[in-house]
């Protein structure tokens, strides 16, 4: 059976089951991401991984999640310099 979980980001609700992929990317200037972690039906250890990436220069991250209407939770990218 599978579980229907919610959680809040950034005041947004969002469901989720405990078979849901998240993926935590990173990408640079206007080039593909790229994954570095998939976690799997835990979206408070998806935001943790994701926080906890420093970007510099010209890099982005984003939290994304395929499966869902709109796959891309958050994202972020450094000042060009």
């Amino acid at each position: 059976m599978v579980a229907i979980k919610q959680d809040t980001l950034d005041g947004k609700l969002i469901g989720y089951s405990d078979e849901t992929e998240f993926l935590i990317q990173v990408g640079r200037y206007r080039g593909a991401y790229k994954t570095r972690y998939r976690i799997i039906g835990n979206l408070g250890q998806a935001v943790l991984y994701y926080r906890g990436i420093n970007i510099g220069n010209g890099y982005k991250k984003r939290l994304y999640a395929p499966c869902m209407n709109k796959p891309t939770l958050a994202r972020a990218k450094s000042l060009a310099g």
